[in-house]
């Protein structure tokens, strides 16, 4: 099937290339308005004006698109939270002293070594009312603190923005929390909490208290706290409490997809409740009836879930599967995925950039497209060996469409994938159906122990299955330096070549082989950027002094600990090469003198010794030395001074007045970030 042919498609695309084009261009809430007006006009004159029916056609079909494109630009800007007047980064000095804040607590988030995480809702600063979300650190410690969703505090605290990684490749979690509009963080301890005996009851503290009645239900029947956190995942979403090591176990395994709720999974709970209301019959009412208690069970499911976007995804595309059901009409599988990203993003277009979603969309489209092709090329006699091959075919479509994704984000490839999917579909299919029964039952005090128990031991043995499969970690191929040229081409060579297989012509392999050049290209341009790089970089690490020296994919590292001179135990270093295309060729004890391009680069350890003759050009001062700062510039005279965070904060402070009264650049990496010298 042509996809790109539907109307509805293009004008998808066009949405959604409007959504992404804002996240690189800076426009005003004015000049957004005024562009989609201008549109809206070209629209309107293109349909009432144009005579001719051909130019008509075209000339329509182009600002038809257009429209779509400005609106998607429109969605984006309007759901930029930083563009209103009461948002708290409009607030005059927010970031640079403590306030009063008011606030109320949304979600519960995975908490770390250190603090218990929440997101939450400014309601007002300095008793001024404001809006915006931010994330909440709560400082752990002996005393018990259990925050409830819709719990209103007060407290007296400095916000944060947030912060830039501090060492090259890292992860951007500033960025992945700005494209959900939340801008800031809160670092507060438990004594310093004043919680309000008032409470913000909304859809969503309702929706958490109903979680917690089924947690505390199941608590109550014994179900053992490793395997209810992971049926809490299965069945409600809710992954904050997963251990480490079970993530780490199913991400091995190539199976973390089943830990997100999503299509399979709200699958199951259509089924369970068409079952339920079988009895009904299918009279124009007793269908009517159907379909809002299909609609409203599926989007309070959604609710209770927590409204993540794999969830939001599955629930508006199985409503519109059973709304067109209720219309019959066939239901065009490709129409209904493209209106439910439509819908979705029309709402909250912030979910184009979460991973989840994307991951999600690429799965499902590849199975409906790509997985007949492949269940075409062997045809079994039996019902058993059908289903393994369906299964498989399913398992082999998802991974095809969301390859060049994960590598892109995760740089690892799971090789046992496919035999991980295959053994836990029988075991998901129990789970699913006596979970979802399960939570029914406790969320009404009503779960019988024998249910709990069998629920408990699925989950058990699909814990156990998945430990072994993930426990060979030969097949799991990691670090692979994947980026954006790559991603691209990638799908390039995807997407042609199942449209060849679909239906061979010479133009279309002319066209597939064309993608594997490009595909070449691509490795071959990033072989050569690689080869050409020189650089000198001193990362931010508080315990441990780093240094690599680049010339072209040969990394040397230069280090204080020893300990953490390999890639296997060192991220900042292992996400340098992998983001880089580098090798680690040599480990090397850091020195007190460093060259590089001419440079001359003195380093002052903790001893603080240091030969007077030398004239460098670059001073890096490492683990808080005791020295004479201003006798040390005046005799070296240096054209740099760099502090990485093994040093003091307090004694930094000094070091950088000194060298603003010396007119001496002063970099610390601790506030800045990484540096590089290249």
């Amino acid at each position: 099937m042509k996809v790109l042919e539907f109307p509805l498609a293009r004008i998808t695309i066009g949405f959604i290339l409007g959504i992404l084009s804002t996240n690189y261009l800076n426009l005003s809430v004015t000049f957004t308005l005024v562009a989609l007006t201008v549109v809206i006009v070209l629209f309107y004159t293109s349909y009432y004006y144009t005579t001719n029916k051909q130019k008509r056609v075209t000339y329509f079909g182009i600002t038809t698109y257009l429209l779509a494109f400005c609106i998607g630009i429109t969605t984006q800007t309007l759901h930029t939270e930083s563009f209103r007047k009461n948002n708290y980064t409009n607030y005059q000095g927010i970031y640079d002293k403590p306030h009063l804040i008011d606030f109320i607590i949304n979600e519960k988030l995975k908490s770390n070594n250190y603090s218990d995480r929440y997101i939450a809702t400014i309601k007002q600063i300095n008793q001024k009312p404001m809006s915006g979300k931010m994330v909440v650190n709560i400082k752990k410690d002996s005393t018990q603190l259990n925050l409830e969703i819709g719990n209103c505090i007060r407290i007296k605290g400095q916000l944060f923005k947030n912060s830039a990684p501090k060492n090259p490749n890292q992860f951007d979690y500033s960025n992945y929390l700005d494209k959900k509009n939340i801008y800031a963080q809160l670092y507060i301890q438990r004594s310093d909490i004043a919680i309000s005996a008032q409470i913000e009851k909304d859809i969503w503290y309702y929706a958490a208290r109903i979680r917690t009645k089924i947690i505390q239900n199941l608590e109550k029947n014994g179900f053992n706290k490793t395997e209810m956190n992971v049926a809490l995942a299965l069945i409600l979403g809710q992954q904050q409490d997963i251990s480490p090591e079970i993530i780490k176990d199913y991400q091995y395994a190539g199976v973390t997809h089943i830990l997100s709720v999503s299509g399979l999974h709200v699958g199951y709970i259509l089924i369970f409740i068409t079952y339920i209301l079988k009895p009904i019959p299918n009279t124009q009412k007793g269908s009517l009836i159907k379909l809002i208690t299909i609609i409203v069970s599926l989007f309070a499911f959604a609710v209770i879930s927590g409204f993540s976007p794999s969830v939001l995804r599955s629930v508006v595309m199985f409503s519109f599967v059973a709304l067109g059901i209720h219309l019959r009409r066939s239901v065009n599988i490709y129409h209904t995925l493209l209106v439910s990203i439509f819908f979705l993003l029309l709402f909250e277009p912030a979910f184009i950039f979460d991973v989840g979603f994307q991951l999600s969309y690429l799965a499902l489209f590849f199975i409906i497209w790509l997985q007949p092709i492949l269940k075409k090329l062997w045809s079994p006699k039996h019902k058993f060996t059908t289903a393994i091959w369906n299964a498989l075919t399913v398992s082999f479509a998802a991974q095809i469409g969301t390859l060049p994704i994960c590598l892109y984000y995760f740089h690892q490839f799971p090789g046992l994938f496919f035999v991980a999917n295959i053994v836990i579909i029988p075991f998901l299919s129990v789970i699913m159906i006596l979970g979802i029964i399960v939570m029914i039952l406790a969320a009404f005090n009503s779960a019988p122990t024998l249910l709990v128990l069998l629920l408990e031991k699925s989950i058990f043995y699909l814990n156990k299955i998945i430990n072994i499969v993930a426990s060979f970690e030969g097949f799991i191929i990691r670090d692979i330096s994947f980026n954006n040229y790559l991603l691209i081409s990638s799908y390039l060579l995807i997407i042609t070549g199942v449209i060849w297989l679909k239906k061979p012509s010479f133009t279309k392999l002319t066209v597939t082989l064309s993608s594997i050049i490009l595909l070449q290209i691509s490795f071959i341009l990033n072989q050569k950027k690689a080869e050409t790089q020189n650089e000198w970089i001193v990362y931010n690490l508080p315990k441990n002094s780093q240094i690599t020296e680049r010339t072209g994919k040969s990394v040397t590292l230069f280090t204080t600990d020893t300990t953490l001179n390999n890639a296997s135990n060192n991220y900042s270093l292992t996400s340098y090469l992998v983001g880089n295309f580098g090798n680690l060729t040599s480990k090397e004890k850091l020195k007190n003198t460093a060259y590089f391009k001419g440079n001359k680069i003195l380093i002052i350890d903790s001893s603080g010794i240091y030969s007077k003759k030398i004239k460098p050009d670059i001073i890096m001062i490492i683990q808080s030395p005791k020295i004479n700062f201003e006798r040390l510039l005046k005799t070296t005279q240096p054209k740099m001074v760099i502090a990485d965070a093994t040093n003091y904060k307090s004694i930094q402070v000094y070091w950088r007045k000194t060298c603003m009264n010396k007119k001496i650049p002063f970099h610390s990496t601790a506030e800045k970030g990484f540096y590089k010298l290249d």
